[in-house]
């Protein structure tokens, strides 16, 4: 099976990235799986953004499990995007949720949910978890494996 992969404008470019979430382009592709239910993950470990108050960093662990439908979320492209809040003021429930709306635009998948896993802000770490809905009947939806956060020990 050929996929078509023409309407692409990062894949297989070099590209400088973005400056904001709202000049990054997400884009799809075709899922040559369409018949089959199943569950992709995109794990971001290093994720960052800024305090919207303080101009600090702030750091998150991502996992974004979804079921796609007719598209996938191009990988690359996903990179760029979650790259462009690097320098974008927000709240941690404002980023995480604002990721998950995006690739549901974008992709349409039947079903996705994002967990924020924020590092401690003055002492309190903040997680962040959304969904669409219920995960479709028959889908495997394994744990995110992300422990709550212990401090040092």
């Amino acid at each position: 099976m050929t996929i078509d992969v023409s309407g692409l404008t990062q894949l297989g470019s070099g590209i400088r990235g973005f400056d904001n979430p709202d000049e990054a382009v997400l884009e799809r592709a075709p899922n040559p799986q369409r018949d089959a239910l199943y569950l992709a993950r995109f794990t971001a470990p290093e994720f960052t953004s800024l305090c919207p108050v303080t101009g600090q960093p702030d750091f998150a662990h991502l996992v974004v499990d979804y079921a796609p439908d007719e598209w996938l979320i191009e990988s690359k492209s996903f990179k760029l995007f979650l790259q462009s809040f690097r320098n974008h003021g927000a709240f941690h429930e404002d980023c995480t949720v604002m990721i998950g709306r995006r690739m549901v635009e974008t992709a349409r998948p039947r079903w996705l949910r994002i967990a924020g896993y924020w590092y401690p802000r003055g002492g309190i770490p903040i997680d962040v978890f959304w969904q669409t809905g219920p995960a479709p009947e028959g889908l495997w939806v394994p744990d995110p494996g992300v422990p709550s956060y212990r401090g040092r020990g």
